[in-house]
């Protein structure tokens, strides 16, 4: 009898260790996206760029995510993402191995997320979903980014909340630690959103503070906490700012086939004393974009970016872009993305004190033109898995 206890115990054992497994799960996922292209002028003796552009429409990205059923609605989650560049086969987001992404949380069905880690702001996860950029990559973002419109920036050391959603209303919050012994409030980042999906209707807005550490200043963008903003002419002389403020908002409606969207950013750069600029400088800019489903298969779509830039200088930028996006499967598609950007007016150099003609960059790519337009045509294929 006490052999059969033991067996029936242990075939007990067994049988709940296959139900917790079964309630477990990790999945292995990526994105490889890799194009031909042509720059204009991509570089600052004017010369022209032919070959490999890559993560256009994605970023390239391999990583893990899984969760755990703890029960009564209760799940643990965690997400580790790498990017790197398909043509190089270098690893991106400063040759960190898990750049893009790497957190672990709780999750409830009642009162939503938590997660601690290296993460994407509210504004990511809540107002990009709403812009061009979703659709067609950095050739409908922001001149230089300087907005992070196409997700640039990652916050480090961050713990995040993010609510239930509200017959379509949800909210987040982010904090990002600086890590730094007696300054918590140098180097932290904050952040909070919230957006509104329901039917054809779709609304989101957003806020981001991140703060520059004083220390090592001169050096440029230091934070512990946020990535660097500053891969472009267009913004590159504010990067010993002491922080950025950038307030976002966006919307789309769909009408049949037919969806239309815009979106406002107000991004403002501002100095102290250990800043090589002295007065602050800001980014208004507006995007509008319709996109047209012409088969189930087949996306069309068109934008117009304006981007003015005032306080410390004076610039415009005008940005038209285009897209074609073919499936050929829900896993594989096949694109061809343009963008033409026209600059005038001033731009503080990387110094940040002399100043010269504005230059066009477009989106995120991060081309030093030299010259104040740029045209950019890139045709690829996209294949998730």
């Amino acid at each position: 009898m006490k052999r059969l206890a033991l067996t029936s115990l242990s075939l007990a054992l067994l049988g709940a260790a296959g139900a917790a497994q079964a309630q477990s799960s990790v999945t292995l996922y990526g994105v490889i996206d890799a194009g031909l292209g042509y720059v204009s002028r991509a570089n600052t003796n004017g010369d022209h760029l032919y070959g490999m552009i890559n993560g256009n429409l994605s970023g390239d990205r391999w990583g893990l995510k899984g969760q755990e059923d703890l029960g009564g609605g209760l799940k643990a989650i965690f997400q580790l993402e790498s990017g790197f560049d398909v043509g190089t086969g270098r690893l991106n987001q400063g040759g960190r191995e898990f750049g893009r992404q790497a957190f672990v949380g709780l999750t409830g069905d009642s009162w939503g997320t938590v997660t601690l880690g290296r993460q994407y702001d509210p504004s990511v996860d809540m107002v990009q979903g709403l812009t061009a950029d979703n659709y067609f990559g950095s050739v409908m973002a922001t001149p230089g980014d300087v907005d992070n419109y196409d997700n640039s920036l990652r916050t480090s050391n961050a713990v995040k909340y993010v609510s239930p959603n509200y017959a379509g209303f949800q909210f987040e919050g982010l904090y990002g630690f600086s890590n730094t012994a007696g300054a918590t409030g140098q180097g932290q980042t904050w952040s909070g959103a919230a957006t509104y999906n329901n039917g054809p209707l779709a609304l989101a807005a957003s806020y981001l503070y991140v703060n520059n550490p004083t220390a090592n200043r001169a050096t440029g963008w230091n934070s512990p906490s946020s990535d660097s903003l500053f891969n472009s002419p267009v913004n590159i002389g504010y990067q010993t700012a002491h922080s950025i403020g950038i307030a976002r908002a966006a919307g789309q409606y769909a009408l049949g086939p037919v969806t239309f969207g815009a979106s406002y950013s107000f991004a403002q750069y501002k100095s102290d004393g250990s800043s090589t600029f002295a007065s602050q400088e800001k980014f208004s800019t507006g995007n509008a974009f319709v996109n047209y489903q012409l088969t189930p298969a087949a996306l069309l779509g068109l934008g117009y970016t304006y981007t003015k830039a005032s306080g410390d200088t004076g610039a415009h930028y005008n940005q038209i872009s285009l897209g074609a996006d073919y499936s050929l499967s829900k896993r594989t598609d096949l694109y061809a993305v343009g963008a033409w950007q026209k600059a005038s007016g001033t731009q503080k150099n990387a110094d940040g004190v002399t100043t010269s003609d504005a230059q066009a960059s477009v989106g995120s790519y991060g081309y030093s033109s030299g010259a104040d337009h740029q045209e950019l045509v890139i045709v690829g294929i996209r294949h998730k898995f």
